[in-house]
């Protein structure tokens, strides 16, 4: 039987993405973050078809992912196979300076081990950060389970075993050495895409009290540092409101239906893409449409 790269009940990294609370929010965190590595973020920008429908393509980015998560090997491999395809193309030179560390006409390619390592390690970073949040802490045998399902994920899309840190600690030193690099920027286009990704997710009008409630989820997630270099502002009042948020979303956690609490985000993200299209349509583009 073919129970994919991510079998159930043996893979970590299967049951935490198959929370709904992580699927739905781990991937806008990912590309916020990522956006602060320039060679990352214009390397990605430069390239993609999609650019009039950034929604549209995180959505379909999420279910692409999911189809790795939990389908065979065989799905799993058509969706690997079309995306190396995509990422052969993604090769190039900064066209402008991102920073004192990225001048101009430094290179770039979607299979550089290291750009490749930092793409896996924010969704690793955080998926694991909305476990932890609405489902439990994962003790320290299972996180090291949960980085190296990661390490195997990563190495579905072409990088170099040898290039991730070898250990869940190992892990944790490198992202902490990231997160307070110098080589951190945000270029004007990313620093608008990661914050609207993170904040402006379409959403329909009768969610929009939702929405809200996202969006504070999602800001008091981010690094401290990530805040400053967005220049986002996190007050001790939306701290409290942001813990007594998660703990009543903790706490219904237990009573929700099982098929509400976990499983595919197939549906959610196509709601998302179609809001999108459809704002589109009445003439609201999202905002970050250069061509």
């Amino acid at each position: 039987m073919d129970e994919g790269y991510f079998p159930r009940g043996r893979s970590v990294l299967r049951r935490v993405h198959g929370e709904r609370l992580v699927g739905l929010h781990y991937g806008q965190r990912a590309l916020c973050i990522g956006a602060l590595k320039p060679l990352n973020y214009v390397g990605t920008a430069e390239h993609t078809r999609q650019k009039l429908t950034p929604f549209r393509r995180l959505a379909h980015t999420g279910k692409m992912f999911e189809t790795i998560f939990f389908g065979t090997r065989e799905e799993a491999d058509r969706v690997l196979a079309m995306v190396h395809r995509m990422h052969e193309r993604v090769n190039g030179a900064l066209p402008e300076d991102a920073g004192p560390h990225y001048p101009r006409g430094t290179r770039y390619d979607a299979f550089d081990p290291q750009l490749m390592l930092w793409t896996v390690a924010v969704a690793a970073d955080s998926a694991e950060h909305f476990y932890d949040l609405f489902v439990r802490r994962l003790e320290p045998a299972e996180r090291e389970s949960f980085w190296q399902d990661y390490i195997r994920f990563a190495e579905l899309f072409g990088m170099p075993r040898d290039v991730a840190p070898p250990t869940y600690p190992d892990f944790r030193a490198w992202w902490d050495e990231q997160l307070s690099g110098e080589d951190l920027h945000l270029t004007p286009e990313a620093k608008v895409v990661g914050a609207f990704t993170a904040f402006e997710i379409p959403m329909p009008t009768h969610l929009q009290p939702a929405k809200r409630v996202h969006d504070l989820i999602m800001l008091g997630s981010l690094p401290a540092r990530v805040r400053v270099l967005y220049g986002l502002s996190w007050s001790p009042r939306q701290e409290m409101a942001h813990r007594a948020v998660v703990r009543a979303m903790r706490a219904a956690r237990p009573v929700t239906p099982k098929p509400l609490a976990r499983g595919y985000c197939t549906r959610y993200f196509d709601l998302v893409a179609s809001t999108e299209r459809r704002r589109i349509e009445r003439g609201r583009p999202t905002p970050q449409v250069a061509a």
